[in-house]
């Protein structure tokens, strides 16, 4: 038996109703920043620059510069500037995809280096304390690059 028109445009509603509701629960549960997070840098000891393995962030003036090949400088600057962490009690298993992360804060003269896990939203510290990025807040953390073209 076949449907009718009317028939299939209340298959399409229910659908698209289903959909929207299974996006809405997904949204609300990842965008939302856990109650545990803390500022990583402290509004009078602010990030004035950042290496992420050869690619660098540095604020001069009020203005933040970038590697050459950055093409969301000033979000991905933003988001660093900006970042809030939950303080982990235990070493969490975290992948083999790992980043070195150089730091410097304004008016502490030696830079950190950090380890950070950007698949599992991990950061260990130089302390060697471990933190978690929400992961709503994880996808800025990473740089746009250009692709450069090569010339045969």
């Amino acid at each position: 038996m076949a449907l009718s028109r009317k028939n299939w445009n209340y298959i399409i509603i229910g659908a698209s109703v289903f959909m929207i509701s299974v996006l809405s629960f997904i949204d609300d549960k990842t965008a939302n920043v856990p109650d545990d997070v803390v500022a990583l840098f402290d509004p009078q000891l602010p990030l004035v620059q950042l290496h992420l393995d050869d690619i660098w962030l540095s604020k001069k003036e009020d203005k933040w510069w970038c590697h050459e090949q950055v093409l969301n400088c000033q979000q991905w600057a933003q988001a660093w500037q900006n970042i809030s962490v939950s303080p982990l009690t235990v070493e969490p298993k975290h992948g083999s995809n790992e980043q070195i992360v150089t730091i410097a804060i304004s008016n502490i003269h030696t830079v950190q280096q950090w380890r950070y896990f950007p698949d599992d939203g991990l950061l260990q510290s130089s302390n060697q304390n471990w933190y978690q990025v929400p992961p709503s807040l994880r996808a800025d953390l990473q740089p746009v690059l250009s692709v450069s073209s090569q010339s045969k």
